[in-house]
């Protein structure tokens, strides 16, 4: 795939192994990424200064649809993963089907997971797997004043003149 950051789990579980053997810290951040925003690259930013190799799972297009309704995601998950994998501040991308990355952190184990404000450390619901093998919850970017749903509704909402 892409750069030989966009990788598939099998991969992706073969890479952090490489990493983990040169002491690096795998930090994993995750979400949609449809229509990539300011948010997005705050969000990712704090993730990355968490320190190490951060992983970003992207959301599979028919999770999407199951989290955020018909119509999306607006753009497919590989042109997503393709856009987040070009960001300076990750080292790798995969798509995972899951509504949710509990699957993908016991098969990885990242010492932290990120997320965005629009949580804290205690709603995070993949809290449990985390604890599960000792890694923790950060809680990173900028308060949740950006997301694509409300970009969406401004431009597809009727013009006034």
């Amino acid at each position: 795939m892409s750069d030989g950051k966009i990788l598939g789990r099998d991969e992706l579980r073969e890479r952090v192994k490489l990493w983990r053997r040169a002491g690096d810290r795998i930090v994993l951040a995750n979400g949609n990424f449809d229509l990539l925003h300011v948010g997005h690259v705050r969000y990712l930013r704090g993730a990355k200064e968490l320190g190490g190799k951060l992983i970003v799972a992207i959301n599979s297009d028919e999770s999407v649809r199951k989290l955020k309704g018909e119509g999306r995601p607006v753009m497919p998950a590989e042109e997503r993963a393709e856009i987040v994998a070009a960001l300076g501040d990750v080292d790798a991308v995969v798509i995972f089907p899951e509504l949710d990355v509990r699957a993908l952190i016991r098969e990885i184990r990242p010492d932290i997971q990120a997320k965005g404000t629009d949580y804290t450390a205690d709603s995070v619901p993949e809290r449990d797997a985390m604890e599960e093998h000792g890694g923790r919850v950060a809680i990173v970017g900028d308060p949740k004043n950006h997301s694509t749903s409300e970009i969406l509704h401004r431009w597809l909402a009727p013009r006034r003149p």
